[in-house]
Order: structure tokens, then sequence, then C-alpha cells
């Protein structure tokens, strides 16, 4: 199943909503620190819920460890962002992909966009900019699932 990744977030309320959907989707979330809050924050455990410990969460001290991590896996990084031009509904997903999901405040630094095997949009229509982190890891997670039949 494909396996979803934070970027440093800054918001514990998208975290814990993230978290509890890959709970419940059985998927797992990788945290790359440092993240903007406390992993015991006390609005993390309210948008997660009961479902927190549930939650296959794997921690990476920083972005170099995660990559080494997921090279030596040899799995796939696709990264949503603003500054894509393949929308995530024209992408062709595998189960062993990781979805990147760039900090609530600035996104991805240029070095996680030059190692991301495929860079995705969800597409809008002007002037929108942006959606909430987690319904858009909620959107393109969902498609990813249905493309690779991993529903559970």
């Amino acid at each position: 199943m494909p396996d979803i990744a934070l970027y440093q977030p800054d918001i514990p309320q998208n975290t814990g909503t993230i978290l509890r959907m890959a709970a419940c989707l059985g998927l797992s979330v990788h945290l790359i620190e440092p993240a903007g809050f406390a992993l015991s924050d006390r609005n993390l455990r309210r948008a997660g819920l009961d479902y927190l410990d549930q939650a296959a969460m794997q921690r990476h001290l920083d972005w170099a460890a995660f990559e080494s991590w997921r090279k030596a896996e040899g799995r796939r990084l696709l990264l949503l962002t603003t500054a894509a031009a393949t929308a995530y509904t024209d992408f062709a997903f595998e189960s062993s992909d990781i979805l990147l999901m760039g900090r609530e405040s600035a996104g991805a630094p240029p070095e996680v966009h030059e190692a991301a095997d495929a860079r995705l949009i969800i597409p809008m229509r002007p002037p929108a900019r942006s959606l909430n982190i987690a319904l858009a890891a909620a959107m393109v997670t969902g498609e990813a699932l249905r493309q690779t039949a991993q529903f559970p």
C-alpha cells in the first residue's frame, strides 16, 4: 500500500487528521522532522481521536534520514505541490509509492522537489491557490488506493 510522508508539518490538527485517516485505511505515515509542534500536542490528539494508537507512524530525524531510508527501500517519491504540472488524476500510481506533503506554511524546499520522482498537483479554478493539506492528502490517497485496488 502507498505510504504518506509529511515534511516538517506545522499544524498538529492536520497531522492528527492524516494519522487518523491512515489508521482507518491501514497506511503508514512518515513524519520528517523537525515538526512545528510537540507530538504530544493536545490538538494532534484531538484531531486524531482514539485512532492515534492505531496509526503506523515512523519518525525520521530529518530529510537526509528519510531519503536514506527511502532509497534503501527503493520506493518512488511523489510530491504534492502547487508548483507541479501533472494532475494527480492523470498519474499512474503504484502500490509502493510514497505521497509526500510539504509544510503547510512553506511547502517543500528545492532539494525535496529535486528528489521527487514526480510532482503532482490538484487542479483548482483560479484564483484558488491550495487546499488544506489533510484534504489534499485524502484526495490523492483515495485516487492512489483506487488505482492500485488497495482499499481495505
